[in-house]
């Protein structure tokens, strides 16, 4: 049994009339009416009670014909959604995050707009350290990931950086510090401060920045404490253990024993929002996620 054997079925019991049917099909009567009996016999059963001006449809035609609607709906709906998914316009696209990122306020927008362009991709969202996200790219358990540092370490991945954003110090909301009336600090400020740097397996991109900046500025800091997640760094700056550098948008947990101050960003101390892919991969999903990127990131440097 082939669809156009069902349509020719439909055809005839909608018009209850083999002549109507084949000219509504664009065929002659007697090749349509070969196929219905050759259905029928398929089938085994008879579909039509016939008359000498009529055919119009017995019980089991009727119950045939309300399955052959379906099947020729779903035939429909699979042939669009393909060609929908052949222009990117359905799938899945597989998005992780780290926390720190996840906090960069041009994390949720990007996908938000993602989802309004594309409402038919199905997003699949996930956070994680840097190194599991990177790793779960590689192995394609992810299509994007959402992260501070760079992919040099992995030569099957590239990165795009969409922004990057300027630092600030977390401070204990009793240190000296926090009474200067400068706006911005400066690296040179915290030269004898102790240090709890923010580090995750294999490096991590934003203590590697704050650690090449410290050199730049001409000290090395003391590190105190060096916990995977930045949420566990403002804890223990919260303790009194030290102060910590992070990014801005890490601000916004307030937090009554801990005060924020902006660091002067003239010494290039900035970390990247950096979105991370397979260079091999060529899924429209990703495809259409990446070009959002550019022109998301061409709009943020116009403006």
């Amino acid at each position: 049994m082939e669809l156009r054997h069902l349509r020719y079925f439909v055809a005839v019991a909608e018009e209850e009339h083999v002549t109507r049917a084949a000219s509504r099909l664009g065929i002659q009567q007697p090749p349509l009416s070969q196929q219905i009996q050759a259905l029928e016999d398929e089938l085994g059963v008879k579909l039509f009670a016939r008359s000498a001006r009529t055919v119009r449809l017995n019980a089991t035609g009727k119950f045939f014909l309300s399955e052959a609607r379906k099947i020729l709906a779903m035939s429909e709906q699979a042939i669009e959604r393909v060609r929908r998914f052949d222009l990117g316009e359905e799938g899945r696209l597989r998005i992780g995050f780290t926390s720190s990122s996840s906090m960069h306020d041009a994390t949720p927008s990007l996908i938000r707009a993602f989802r309004a362009a594309y409402p038919l991709i199905v997003v699949e969202i996930d956070e994680g350290a840097t190194h599991d996200l990177l790793c779960e790219l590689e192995q394609e358990h992810l299509d994007i990931a959402f992260i501070r540092s760079e992919v040099t370490r992995y030569p099957t991945l590239a990165s795009k950086c969409f922004q990057e954003e300027q630092m600030v110090v977390a401070l204990p909301s009793d240190h000296p510090l926090t009474a200067d009336k400068r706006e911005t600090l400066t690296l040179l400020d915290l030269r004898d401060e102790p240090f709890i740097l923010y580090r995750q397996i294999n490096g991590s991109g934003i203590a590697n920045i704050v650690l090449d900046a410290c050199s730049h500025a001409g000290f090395s800091p003391r590190v105190v404490g060096q916990p995977s997640r930045l949420m566990s760094a403002l804890h223990l700056v919260a303790t009194g253990l030290g102060i910590s550098v992070m990014p801005k948008s890490m601000a916004q947990f307030q937090n009554a024993a801990v005060t924020y101050k902006l660091l002067d960003s003239t010494g290039n101390l900035r970390v990247p929002l950096n979105i991370a892919y397979r260079k091999s991969a060529d899924a429209l999903p990703l495809m259409r996620f990446l070009e959002l990127v550019d022109e998301e990131r061409w709009k943020h440097s116009a403006a």
